[in-house]
């Protein structure tokens, strides 16, 4: 499954700018809301978008999918449990890369 994810991760590192908020607290949210909804569009629910940030995330993920389903056809077959997994795996390597080994200091700095 790691391909899969790698394959996401790829695609959104080259076409998606949401994952780089100037805050940790704001790249953890971004990136948990949007794979949220990405994860409820791919298994064909309708997302909660009730509060300004679930609408902005909701916009993010629904282009986001409309391009995995055109970019990569496996996701258009795939069980809900697979799309599942590769979002995970998405997410953390997202975190892992934009939060965990940055090395941009004003993400954590008091004063700014």
């Amino acid at each position: 499954m790691g391909t899969r994810a790698d394959e996401l991760f790829d695609y959104v590192q080259e076409r998606c700018l949401w994952q780089f908020h100037s805050r940790t607290w704001d790249r953890e949210q971004n990136i948990a809301g949007i794979i949220a909804k990405a994860q409820d569009l791919l298994a064909g629910r309708e997302p909660a978008a009730e509060t300004p940030a679930e609408r902005c995330f909701v916009a993010d993920a629904k282009v986001m999918v409309a391009d995995f389903r055109s970019r990569f056809p496996w996701i258009r077959e795939a069980p809900e449990a697979e799309i599942s997994e590769a979002l995970n795996g998405l997410r953390d390597r997202l975190v892992d890369l934009t939060i965990a080994r940055s090395r941009n200091h004003e993400l954590t700095h008091t004063l700014y």
